[in-house]
């Protein structure tokens, strides 16, 4: 899990997903990056990122103050699922695979993300 951005390595991609939850994967990168001082160009939280907080009824206090315990993917995904339920996980997916597939396009496009 790359954490530090300042030499060309990237947050993990949107389309990731992590036990069915898209965007956990790259927001948990990003969020930790920002944490310790090595998010470099990165914005945490981005607009898409509060986007889908808003999808998963949590904030982006919410979600750091998750990462005082929280360390690893199993960990935060636990903490995720104990608030969100699937409901608001697909309606957050389907947010960012219909209404911002473009942005995600545009991202892998900058991230050197060659999709087969």
């Amino acid at each position: 899990m790359a954490t530090d951005f300042r030499s060309g390595e990237f947050p993990r991609r949107g389309r990731e997903a992590v036990d069915g939850y898209l965007w956990l994967a790259r927001v948990f990168d990003k969020a930790r990056a920002g944490r310790r001082g090595t998010i470099h160009d990165y914005i945490y939280p981005c607009p898409m990122d509060r986007g889908v907080f808003d999808r998963w009824g949590i904030t982006a206090r919410m979600f750091d103050a998750a990462l005082e315990t929280c360390q690893t993917d199993d960990e935060i995904l636990a903490w995720l699922k104990a608030r969100v339920p699937e409901a608001r996980q697909q309606e957050a997916n389907r947010w960012l695979l219909d209404e911002k597939r473009a942005s995600l396009d545009k991202q892998d496009a900058e991230e050197g993300v060659v999709v087969a």
